[in-house]
């Protein structure tokens, strides 16, 4: 049983003023950590065009290590330029996670771009950094983790994990479109795919975690960490349709494993839910647990999916079974 104590709200991005590819959302939050500070990457978007479309963007804001509630930075540009016309992030990079490997930082983000059909379709993507972080190159126009037979649209949502010199990649891949009010929404499962180098993969195809709402509930944002002897899992769950208010809004899940492969799910262990009211009242969602000086800690969304930043839970207390 884990226990989460609420901290607060760290970021906002309603109160960023004057940077035009940071104007709302502050989504998937994935933390680097420095000596004097961490870095948070987190994704965001500029207002609409004229025609309402989107695009998402990822950058950062540097937290104080010795008080995470301090902004002491924030980027001056998004760490990726979207892709040129026709490749798979031509329209937006969004989530993004990252982590240190020798003396660079890889990025693996979800690339997206815009169909017909339906809204979007979204691959993986990887770059590569040589300056702390700060900027990225992409290593390649191409996804390194795209679509197959059994996985045939929408990959994303990674989160890189790297255990016993393997490296390990959580993802989501849809498995269908169904119609929400007249208009396609989709279906996607959390899936693991392994490597050796980083670069190469090999897909576990398979999905991980049973459903517990209903046949079409939608999961997100696996994040593993091995803590106490176990590996855990806190991921993201909602209804299929009807999932942008309270009732049918998104929930933070968790499951268990011994071998990173067979993972039994039990939401009652999570430890953490809705507030009763404010910014984090109506949803939880993509959380990321992170250890920093002794202490775990847990980033957060809250309602309408990060549109009004992420928070920050700390582990107050676990029970092993």
């Amino acid at each position: 049983m884990f226990k989460w104590k609420k901290l607060g709200r760290v970021f906002n991005p309603q109160d960023v003023e004057n940077v035009s590819w940071l104007n709302e959302f502050a989504q998937a939050p994935s933390v680097l950590i420095f000596d004097k500070f961490i870095r948070v990457y987190f994704s965001c978007r500029p207002k609409p065009d004229e025609n309402g479309q989107y695009v998402s963007y990822t950058g950062y804001v540097d937290l104080n290590r010795f008080n995470l509630f301090e902004v002491l930075n924030i980027a001056k540009e998004p760490i990726l330029s979207l892709g040129e016309k026709g490749t798979f992030d031509e329209f937006g990079i969004y989530p993004t996670s990252v982590i240190r490997n020798e003396n660079q930082v890889l990025a693996y983000y979800a690339g997206w771009t815009r169909c017909e059909s339906v809204p979007f379709n979204v691959a993986i993507g990887m770059a590569v950094s040589n300056n702390n972080g700060e900027t990225f190159t992409k290593m390649g126009s191409g996804p390194i983790l795209s679509y197959s037979i059994n996985e045939p649209f929408i990959l994303s949502g990674p989160k890189i994990r790297r255990f016993n010199n393997q490296w390990y990649l959580w993802y989501i891949a849809g498995s269908k479109w169904i119609k929400n009010n007249g208009k396609p929404e989709p279906v996607y499962k959390i899936r693991m795919a392994s490597s050796s180098d980083g670069i190469h993969w090999i897909k576990q195809d398979q999905d991980l975690i049973k459903n517990k709402l209903e046949e079409n509930e939608a999961q997100a944002s696996p994040d593993v960490f091995f803590y106490k002897n176990k590996y855990h899992m806190f991921f993201c769950y909602r209804y299929s349709l009807n999932f942008r208010g309270k009732e049918g809004g998104y929930r933070i899940g968790y499951a268990s494993s011994d071998d990173l492969i067979t993972w039994v799910r039990d939401d009652r262990k999570v430890g953490i839910d809705i507030s009763d009211e404010g910014w984090d009242s109506e949803m939880i969602a993509y959380p990321h647990v992170f250890e920093l000086d002794d202490k775990i800690y847990m980033f957060y969304l809250g309602n309408q999916v990060g549109r009004y930043g992420f928070g920050l839970a700390e582990l107050e207390q676990y029970k092993s079974e």
